[in-house]
């Protein structure tokens, strides 16, 4: 990979990182919190309709460029290992590919699944809540953490890989 193109896709994984582990953020600190506070009947209800709402070409976009990118930052890291900052891009591109792709997919979106077959207003949506809005944000909680170590670990790599020093 050219050093052009090689400081592009790093760029571009490293924001993508940022606006991904922001997003998640931001359900960890406040919008699940708030859900919580509903009535289950209009927790359930709102979350059900972000669970379609978000499933649109810009943030899947996001969402999975990122992984793109992070998946041929790692190959490309591991392919050139004896170069400066190799470890720090793998490292940052598998952060993201476990514990953003592969979390959502093995923990959120399952739940996702479930809450979408309920019926709001049924009590046993209401008693499946609670732990719904538990188990959901604790899994996010590690997708936001692995997001922003993988923008770290990238945003270190790419300097290394650049400049063969942090310059510090």
């Amino acid at each position: 990979m050219s050093p052009g193109l090689h400081f592009v896709v790093g760029l571009a994984a490293i924001l993508g990182c940022g606006l991904i582990a922001g997003t998640f953020f931001a359900f960890s600190c406040f919008i699940m919190r708030a859900l919580a506070k509903l009535p289950a009947s209009q927790g359930i209800a709102a979350m059900q309709s972000i669970n379609v709402v978000v499933l649109n070409p810009i943030f899947l976009g996001v969402f999975l460029g990122t992984g793109v990118l992070c998946a041929g930052l790692a190959v490309h890291a591991a392919l050139s290992w004896s170069h400066a900052g190799a470890g720090w891009l793998l490292a940052g591109g598998l952060f993201y590919l476990a514990g953003d792709i592969v979390v959502t997919g093995a923990c959120n979106v399952p739940r996702n699944d479930m809450l979408a077959r309920l019926d709001p207003q049924s009590e046993t949506a209401a008693a499946l809540w609670g732990d719904y809005i538990g188990g959901w944000t604790a899994w996010n909680h590690v997708r936001t953490v692995t997001g922003l170590a993988a923008a770290g670990c990238l945003t270190i790599g790419l300097q290394l890989s650049h400049s063969g020093n942090l310059g510090l």
